[in-house]
C-alpha cells in the first residue's frame, strides 16, 4: 500500500496524501482539450476591449432568446410551501434570466460554449451551497449531467480491467453495470438494516489475496441516505468506521447522494420552528442533516456525487461532483474531450434560484425541508395502509426508512407450502439452498400479471456473489435472501393505497396457491 508522497490533492489541511495511484491507465493517459485551454486564456486576459476571433460561438445576437421567465413556488410566503404549491394554493415568485439587464447569469454568458466544470456563476453559487452544507475542507466542485453521469465518469477515473470494486450486496444495478463493459468485477459487502457492515467490509479487505484474485479493491462505490433499494441509512458511528477503513486500506469513497435532502422523523421543534433568520435557519437545517463522509473528509478520498434530480426535477439532468483539486482536474478533462458541460438552460435556474434574485440558500433549504415533510407523509401513509392490508396476512413485513423514496418489503416465502430448504454440505457456499429466488419470480409476476402492481424483487438488485472470497461457515447464500420487494412512496395516496390492496390480495392467494 502507497504511503504519503506529495500534496497532489490541494486539500489545505496539511496533510500530505497523494491520491495519484488510484487513477486508471485511462486517466493518467488522458490530455487536455487544447481548445478549451485556449477558452481559459481568454478568461484570464486581463486586457478590457478583447476582441476574441478565435472560438465557433454563434454572436448572442443571433440567440433566439431574450427572457426566460421561471414561475416558482414563494417558499417565504407560506410554512410549507410544498403543500401550497402542489394545492395551487401559495403565491407564486417569477424569476428571470436576461441578455441584455442584470440578472445572475446572462443569457449572453450562458450559452456560449464553455469549459468542462461548468459556467462560473453556476459553480459558485454550488459551491456556496456546497461548504454551508458539508463544509468540505478545500474540495472543488464539478457540475455533470446528473448523478448517473457523474457516477459513470467517476467510475472510469479509477477502473482498470480486472479490478474489484466494493459495493452493499444489494445495489442500483443501472450504476453498477456502468464498469462491467470495461473488465471491473463488484464484490458485495453484506448489510443489514443499518445499511453496509464495516466489519463485513474489512473482513473482505483483511482475507483478500492480491496473488490469486489480484489487485484488492480500492473503491467503495456506497449510497448511504435511503440507500436504493433498501432504503436503508448509514448511522454516524458506522460513517466514522467506514472511513477509519479506508484510510487504513486506502480506498477511494465514491458517496452517491441523490436522497440526502430526504431525511425524515426530525423532532418537532425543528419542523414548526418560528421564522428565523435566513443565517439561523440555514444552520438548524443544516443541524438536521446527518454528517457525510465527505465532512469527514481530511485526505481527499471522498468523491460526493450530488443531484437537483430527486428534489427539483429528474429531466434537469444536472448534478455536481466534490472531490480533491486532483480528481477535479482529470474530469474536467474527461468531460471537455466527451460530454461538455451541462447544458446553460439548467445552469441559468439553478443560479437565478440561489441567488439574490431566487430563493437564495435559505429559500432552497426551506424548500428542501418542507419536501421532507411531504415525502415522510406519502412514508407514513404507505405504513399504516401496509398495517391493514399487508401485514395483517402474517405474510410479510416492512422497514420504516429513515430517508430516501423506497421501502423494502419481506416477504416470508418459508410459509409458502412449495417452498424447499435444501441441507448443502460442502460445495460452493455461493449455490442456493432453498427456491426462494425462483418464488420471489413467481410472485413478481403474479403480482403484475394477475393484481396489476409491479414492485422491483430484490433479485434485480444483487451482486452476484463469489465463492473465492465468502467464507464458507455459516454463511447464506445471497439467492436465499433475495426475499424483498422494493416499492415506492413517491407517488400519491390513491396510487400507493391501491398498490398496497393489491400486494396483500396477492400475498394472500399466492401463498394459498
Amino acid at each position: 500500500m502507497d504511503g504519503p508522497q506529495t500534496d497532489s490533492n490541494g486539500t489545505g489541511n496539511g496533510r500530505v496524501i497523494d491520491l495519484s495511484h488510484h487513477l486508471s491507465g485511462e486517466a493518467r493517459n488522458r490530455v487536455a482539450n487544447p481548445l478549451k485551454d485556449i477558452l481559459r486564456v481568454i478568461s484570464e486576459c486581463p486586457v478590457t476591449d478583447l476582441i476574441s476571433m478565435a472560438n465557433g460561438d454563434p454572436h448572442h445576437s443571433l440567440y433566439p432568446f431574450r427572457q426566460i421567465t421561471y414561475e416558482v413556488p414563494s417558499v417565504q410566503d407560506a410554512p410549507d410551501p410544498v403543500i401550497s404549491w402542489r394545492n395551487n394554493s401559495g403565491l407564486a415568485q417569477i424569476i428571470r434570466s436576461y441578455k441584455d439587464q442584470e440578472c445572475a447569469l446572462s443569457i449572453r454568458d450562458a450559452f456560449p460554449y464553455s469549459r468542462a466544470a461548468g459556467l462560473k456563476q453556476c459553480i459558485d453559487v454550488i459551491t456556496d451551497f456546497t461548504n454551508l452544507i458539508f463544509a468540505p475542507p478545500n474540495h472543488h466542485v464539478t457540475l455533470t449531467l446528473g448523478n448517473s453521469d457523474g457516477i459513470t465518469k467517476v467510475f472510469r477515473l479509477f477502473g482498470e480491467n480486472g479490478d474489484h470494486f466494493l459495493t452493499d450486496e444489494f445495489s442500483f444495478p443501472s450504476m453498477t453495470n456502468s464498469p462491467l463493459a470495461y473488465g471491473v468485477k463488484w464484490v458485495g459487502v453484506k448489510m443489514d438494516s443499518g445499511g453496509i457492515i464495516p466489519e463485513e467490509l474489512e473482513k473482505v479487505l483483511v482475507k483478500w489475496d492480491e496473488v490469486k484474485w489480484g489487485r484488492r479493491p480500492h473503491v467503495l462505490y456506497i449510497i448511504p441516505v435511503g440507500q436504493n433499494p433498501t432504503g436503508s441509512t448509514l448511522s454516524v458511528d458506522r460513517r466514522k468506521k467506514i472511513y477509519a477503513i479506508a484510510q487504513t486500506w486506502d480506498l477511494i469513497i465514491i458517496e452517491d447522494d441523490p436522497y440526502y435532502f430526504l431525511q425524515y422523523d426530525i423532532p418537532p421543534n425543528q419542523t414548526h420552528c418560528p421564522p428565523a433568520s435566513p443565517d439561523e435557519f440555514i444552520k438548524d437545517f443544516r443541524s438536521t442533516l446527518i454528517p457525510t463522509f465527505l465532512s469527514m473528509d481530511v485526505d481527499g478520498r471522498v468523491l460526493r456525487i450530488d443531484t437537483f434530480s430527486k428534489v427539483l426535477a429528474p429531466g434537469m439532468r444536472l448534478g455536481w461532483i466534490t472531490s480533491n483539486k486532483l480528481f477535479h482536474l482529470k474530469l474536467a478533462d474527461y468531460i471537455d474531450s466527451s460530454t461538455q458541460p451541462p447544458h446553460a438552460f439548467g445552469q441559468m435556474f439553478v443560479t437565478e434560484m440561489l441567488s439574490e434574485h431566487g430563493w437564495k440558500v435559505e429559500g432552497f433549504c426551506r424548500w428542501l425541508r418542507s419536501l421532507c415533510l411531504d415525502y415522510q407523509s406519502r412514508r407514513d401513509f404507505l405504513l399504516d395502509v401496509f398495517r391493514r392490508e399487508v401485514e395483517s396476512t402474517g405474510y410479510a413485513s416492512v422497514n420504516c426508512p429513515e430517508a430516501g423514496m423506497f421501502v423494502w418489503i419481506e416477504v416470508f416465502f418459508e410459509k409458502h407450502p412449495r417452498f424447499v430448504r435444501e441441507q448443502c454440505f460442502g460445495g460452493s457456499p455461493v449455490v442456493a439452498r432453498t427456491n426462494t429466488e425462483y418464488l420471489l419470480k413467481e410472485l413478481f409476476e403474479r403480482l403484475m400479471n394477475t393484481q396489476g402492481v409491479v414492485f422491483i424483487p430484490s433479485s434485480t438488485f444483487a451482486i452476484p456473489e463469489n465463492p473465492l472470497w465468502v467464507e464458507s461457515d455459516g454463511h447464506v447464500p445471497l439467492s436465499d435472501r433475495t426475499r424483498f420487494l422494493r416499492a415506492t412512496f413517491g407517488g400519491t395516496e390513491e396510487i400507493i393505497e391501491k398498490g398496497m390492496i393489491r400486494l396483500g390480495k396477492g400475498l394472500l392467494e399466492f401463498f394459498q396457491d
